[in-house]
């Protein structure tokens, strides 16, 4: 049985997936935003397995809100699509697509693929509700990187932000991420309102949990999805070695991070619940519970130096080595294939989260393996503001790439700020000037 034919043996499930070509949208619009759980949209049909990953199963228009409350003025849908666990098994995934207001569809437009660094296990923190109108949300990172990808819509990009730590929160998960990534771009390829093509150029670009994502994207696209145009990728701080972070992080103001580690790796490793329960305390087991409900920021004060080692019999630094725990770290440890399109790594080197030494191993592995990396380290800023410091340069090399511009040879360069430079200083410019219209809830102009 094709496809058409498996959805249409659906009935209504098949009907919903026809919705954005034309007909009322099924599901408007309407009120607060849902959390995925609750949510009927992100139910699929029972045949849904039988379509191919990428197949947007169901459509809708919403609205968007920075921090929920300043409604910005750009066109958005999210797309229900088919995808595949890390097994190789279907599920569904959800993806929220934009493009500028006012913009046209356009076969010239190229699509970014944004993932943001979700960095928490509740839901409320996945962008497909976060970024929603009238989300009751507080300390979600997607919302604050909002700015990064009304950045892309500046600059006349469509732009894709899926789930991708799908709809459990399998926050660490190895591969899954890119899986999700790649076929929420499919999903957005085959989007009419988006005016796009299998042509169409793709981009990828994420920092800290969303550079690891992005890592991910690029370092699978060739094997899953050899179809799409990728032509470049942006990994702003990821984690490059999952392992060293867990132990280094434990007892520090950014214990949080692990703590939120652990919980997602305990919904997408089913058999590392037996070790935790084993050498951790009733207690922490709690605290790891709790940190499943709570946004990033509100996790990190709760966890703030909150140290393993003493609810545990036996410390971090033993239970990172246990045969279980190592199978499963060497997994989700990236850098093992080397992506077929260019990137650009960017990394703080006094970063006090992510470890600048664990990135320049993620390099050199990826350039053993015969990947074409550009690595740019800024010797003052911190991980957070580098971010924001360095977002004219990230999107500044996409649209080279976009462009088709020639590549140098790959180099490792240090500079004193990403922000210094004709080039940088006038993209922070109009960066900043793009926040404050943001804030007035104003249209963003853009590149046509």
């Amino acid at each position: 049985m094709s496809t058409e034919a498996a959805f249409r043996a659906g009935g209504e499930g098949y009907r919903r997936t026809r919705g954005y070509a034309g007909s009322a949208d099924p599901y408007p619009d309407s009120g607060p935003p849902v959390r995925v759980e609750h949510d009927p949209f992100c139910v699929p049909p029972p045949n849904f397995a039988a379509a191919a990953p990428g197949t947007v199963i169901r459509s809708r228009t919403v609205k968007l809100a920075w921090f929920g409350r300043i409604t910005q003025r750009m066109q958005a849908w999210q797309l229900l699509y088919r995808t595949s666990d890390r097994h190789g098994d279907a599920e569904v995934a959800l993806t929220t697509v934009l493009l500028p207001y006012d913009a046209e569809p356009d076969l010239r437009r190229p699509l970014v693929s944004f993932q943001c660094a979700i960095d928490a296990v509740a839901s409320t923190c996945f962008p497909s509700y976060a970024l929603r109108r009238g989300a009751r949300v507080f300390g979600a990172i997607p919302q604050l990187e909002f700015p990064l990808i009304a950045h892309a819509l500046a600059r006349g990009w469509a732009v894709s932000v899926p789930d991708h730590e799908g709809m459990r929160g399998h926050f660490g998960a190895g591969r899954e991420p890119g899986y999700r990534t790649l076929d929420g771009v499919r999903a957005a390829l085959d989007f009419a309102p988006l005016g796009l093509s299998a042509a169409t150029p793709v981009g990828l670009w994420g920092y800290s949990g969303g550079g690891l994502a992005t890592a991910w994207a690029a370092e699978v696209a060739a094997d899953y999805a050899p179809e799409i145009d990728i032509v470049g990728a942006v990994a702003g701080s990821p984690v490059g070695d999952p392992a060293a972070a867990f132990v280094r992080l434990n007892g520090t103001m950014y214990a949080g991070f692990a703590a939120v580690y652990t919980a997602g790796l305990r919904r997408a490793y089913p058999e590392l619940e037996a070790l935790l329960a084993e050498r951790l305390s009733p207690g922490f087991l709690r605290l790891l519970t709790e940190a499943e409900s709570r946004a990033t920021f509100p996790l990190l004060a709760k966890f703030a130096r909150k140290n393993v080692d003493r609810h545990s019999d036996r410390g971090i630094a033993e239970l990172v080595e246990q045969p279980q725990l190592r199978a499963i770290f060497d997994h989700i440890r990236p850098g093992a294939t080397a992506p077929h399109a260019p990137m650009l790594i960017l990394q703080a080197i006094p970063d006090e989260v992510i470890a600048v030494a664990d990135v320049d191993a993620l390099v050199a592995r990826y350039r053993a393996a015969g990947a074409q990396v550009h690595y740019l380290r800024d010797r003052l800023a911190l991980h957070l503001p580098l971010e924001f410091l360095g977002t004219p340069t990230m999107a500044d090399w996409l649209d080279d790439r976009f462009a088709g511009q020639a590549l140098e040879a790959p180099t490792t360069t240090d500079v004193w700020s990403v922000a210094r430079g004709r080039r940088p200083a006038g993209g922070l410019r109009r960066f900043a000037a793009q926040v404050l219209r943001m804030m007035a809830a104003r249209p963003i102009p853009y590149q046509r």
